[in-house]
């Protein structure tokens, strides 16, 4: 078993400094809205890479009021032994005097990382939070966003993928709104981003095979998630080897020159597919269910990856799960429940109520937050 039994925070959030040691349980936070719940969840998934899960600029982490920049540190406890994982924000007068953007550093049994990237060889994440309920429902980027961590759950290379492709893109934007820009290194660039780009819709693909493998086999409650990538890239590797569709790509990019340069943005590649979900059972696009449908889909899909990241790796993610209880009914909570024992994870959940979580208040340790501050429950 992979789990957290140890984690600190220092200047983070509403916390100055805390600690909480939790063991091998599953965790349950309860307390009122605005107690803080939910920072300590973000906590942990800057144990991951990326930007947690809200997403929020770094600096805007910090307590209000400090000077001194937010840290989280983890003991991670894994099938391999102990571990140390740290993150935080990087001081400004360690950033050089060009640089404006806010870095986030990792840390690792002490060492300091070249990259977050490096923690999803030791710990992987995986939340769900009221914001993502409306998945289905808004931009085709959310989705894009939570495809691409569902990929990086099996192929931890495929982050730093997407990031490569996103940059080469961002500098060959910018050198299309120069006037006389240099074709030779136009050219190179193009080269470099269908290298990327391709590599990132295969990731996809093979990824989104296996999940959907994962669903079909599993024995679960929640609705069957029928999965799909809508994105010219994807659709071609299904049925053309990956070096012709690089070339295919190349050419297609040296073709929107003109039609990228005046509208300012990249017409096509991967950054612009999507990710498609239908409810089996009622042969219905995702986006057209009803909220309850679209959140039992979403909790599905997390759990049949859940399984597949244990079979994979030997161990299953760390989950986190915001207010996931409060919008199911009793039935449907003790499914949860029970897929969740069954997969192994350590799952930190918060609540406003803790008889939500009566099925589990044997197995799971329980955390009160009143008046600023975190108690055991006992």
């Amino acid at each position: 078993m992979l789990y957290v039994d140890r984690l600190l925070l220092s200047n983070f959030r509403s916390y100055e400094n805390i600690e909480l040691n939790v063991g091998s349980n599953s965790v349950v936070l309860v307390g009122a809205n605005g107690a803080g719940k939910t920072n300590l969840l973000e906590a942990l998934s800057f144990l991951s890479p990326g930007r947690g899960l809200r997403r929020a600029k770094l600096s805007d982490v910090n307590l209000i009021g400090s000077s001194i920049s937010w840290a989280v540190s983890g003991r991670v406890i894994t099938p391999d032994g102990e571990r140390q994982l740290g993150s935080g924000l990087q001081p400004r007068h360690e950033l050089s005097s060009e640089t404006s953007v806010d870095r986030r550093i990792g840390k690792l049994d002490g060492e300091i990382l070249s990259s977050p990237l490096a923690f999803a060889n030791v710990l992987q994440v995986a939340w769900l939070t009221p914001q993502m309920d409306r998945l289905f429902i808004e931009g085709t980027s959310g989705r894009r966003r939570f495809l691409d961590r569902l990929v990086a759950a099996y192929y931890p290379s495929h982050a730093r993928e997407v990031n490569a492709y996103e940059k080469v893109m961002r500098e060959r934007g910018r050198l299309l709104s120069e006037e006389n820009a240099d074709q030779l290194w136009l050219e190179s660039l193009e080269k470099r981003m269908a290298e990327h780009g391709v590599a990132v819709a295969a990731a996809r693909l093979d990824a989104l095979g296996k999940l959907s493998q994962a669903i079909q086999e599993s024995q679960s409650e929640f609705p069957t998630a029928v999965l799909s990538i809508g994105g010219e890239l994807e659709k071609e590797l299904s049925h053309r080897p990956a070096l012709e569709v690089e070339r295919t790509f190349c050419e297609r990019l040296f073709s929107t020159r003109s039609y990228d340069s005046k509208s300012g943005r990249t017409s096509i590649g991967p950054h612009k597919s999507d990710l498609l979900v239908r409810h089996a059972e009622k042969n219905m696009p995702a986006d057209l269910c009803s909220t309850g449908e679209q959140k039992a889909l979403l909790i599905g899909i997390t759990l049949a990856s859940a399984r597949l990241s244990a079979t994979q790796f030997g161990a299953p993610p760390l989950l986190l799960l915001d207010e996931v209880a409060a919008h199911l009914d009793e039935s449907r909570r003790g499914y949860l429940f029970e897929e969740l024992r069954d997969i192994g994870s350590q799952v930190w959940l918060t609540g406003t109520d803790k008889s939500l979580f009566r099925q589990i208040e044997k197995s799971a340790k329980f955390f009160h937050f009143s008046d600023g501050k975190i108690e055991v429950d006992t």
